[in-house]
């Protein structure tokens, strides 16, 4: 029996906030006043829903089972001018890096990438007015009221990207997971076999003068993985926040620079502006090499960004890639402010028809024409309830 990971990047909510209440329509009939004038009170505003960053979560796992998320609806006003009471919000935390589309049309909402921004998804109704706020001079005694205005609905995916500063791009079995653990404290599994990791990893590096840059694993790319081949399609969307992708190619292969151009090829066809980061190519397993093979290789590899030959087990070439690193994330043209900032960070709308494709891959389908028919038929009767402008006396 598979273990289920508690690694969630992907889920389908549906929201809901609360509709206004609806105004007062009353006349005050006290002793020695019969003829009072009308009193009606405001309805409550309805509660919203609202997206929160919190650094606390860095998964998504606490939402998996929360298909739906309901905001108060607000209070209906009450004679002698009482306000309806305003609903409660409805707060959807969220860890840092979560972009929300659309479940229908796969439109990009917003984004998520501080701890305690706060966007609102959907405004709750405002309430409507008593019939107090309708008097007037020639109408002294109003026997209407103003309804509340109706819920919003909508149901989004949560689709989370990790925010990292340098994210590991290569085959499957290059040595990603055992660079990851050698450099830092994390514990990915680590075997010779293909797919070892099946979901993406972080860790924190030490550099020197206590400084440190965070580092991402992402499960192997193989080629056609734009396509849908292998798991690179599902956690290619992990490294677009990275500052910096530093690119893993094992040393025993038959020809670096080719599996270091497919590599860049697939990252094209995911997402051209991935291109635009800054690139760093780190030649793994290089103690299976000898000095005189490994000044043959420097002559083939791409000149066009840093080359590093490492070994995760020796230790062999780990300084001098820390050294590179941290170079390139603090050179002037790829500060990590700039990465994180709207002007920078363009997200693209789904495409349709691979949208659904991807929430089947993901088991994000669930939603039986049952459940929408129901959902609708009930949205449709408070609309219907809404468009009664009157109300009796209280």
């Amino acid at each position: 029996m598979a273990v289920e990971s508690n690694f969630v990047d992907y889920v389908k909510i549906h929201c809901r906030s609360g509709k206004g209440g609806k105004g007062s329509m009353h006349l005050r009939h006290v002793k020695y006043q019969p003829n009072g004038g009308p009193d009606g009170g405001d309805g409550g505003h309805g509660g919203s829903v609202i997206l929160r960053g919190n650094h606390n979560y860095w998964t998504l796992l606490h939402l998996k089972y929360e298909r739906h998320v309901f905001a108060e609806h607000g209070g209906n006003g009450a004679s002698d001018k009482c306000h309806g009471t305003d609903g409660a919000d409805a707060y959807i935390d969220v860890p840092c890096g979560t972009v929300v589309y659309n479940a229908v049309t796969g439109k990009y909402i917003c984004d998520v990438t501080e701890d305690g921004q706060q966007v609102t998804l959907l405004e709750g109704g405002r309430g409507g007015m008593g019939n107090f706020q309708f008097r007037t001079s020639t109408n002294q005694a109003p026997r209407y009221a103003q309804p509340g205005e109706p819920a919003q609905e909508e149901t989004i995916i949560l689709e989370l990207k990790l925010l990292a500063d340098v994210g590991l791009v290569g085959f499957p079995n290059a040595g990603k997971s055992t660079l990851l653990s050698a450099l830092s404290s994390a514990k990915p599994k680590i075997a010779n076999y293909p797919f070892t990791t099946l979901e993406p990893s972080l860790g924190i590096v030490k550099y020197r003068g206590n400084k440190s840059f965070v580092m991402a694993d992402i499960p192997g790319i193989i080629e056609g993985a734009s396509e849908g081949k292998g798991l690179g399609l599902r956690f290619l969307r992990h490294i677009e926040r990275n500052s910096l992708l530093l690119f893993m190619v094992p040393g025993d292969t038959d020809d670096i620079k080719h599996d270091y151009e497919v590599l860049l090829n697939e990252l094209e066809k995911f997402n051209p502006e991935l291109l635009e980061k800054h690139r760093v190519l780190a030649v793994t397993k290089s103690d299976l090499l000898d000095e005189e093979l490994i000044q043959m290789l420097r002559d083939t590899l791409p000149t066009d960004l840093p080359c590093v030959f490492i070994s995760s087990i020796t230790g062999e070439g780990l300084d001098e890639l820390k050294d590179v690193l941290w170079r390139e994330l603090n050179s002037e043209s790829n500060k990590l402010e700039e990465i994180t900032s709207e002007t920078t960070l363009v997200h693209r709308d789904k495409d349709v028809l691979t949208f659904r494709d991807e929430m089947n891959a993901e088991g994000e389908d669930e939603e039986t024409e049952e459940n929408t028919a129901s959902s609708r038929k009930k949205g449709k009767d408070e609309v219907e309830d809404l468009t009664d402008f009157e109300y009796t006396d209280d």
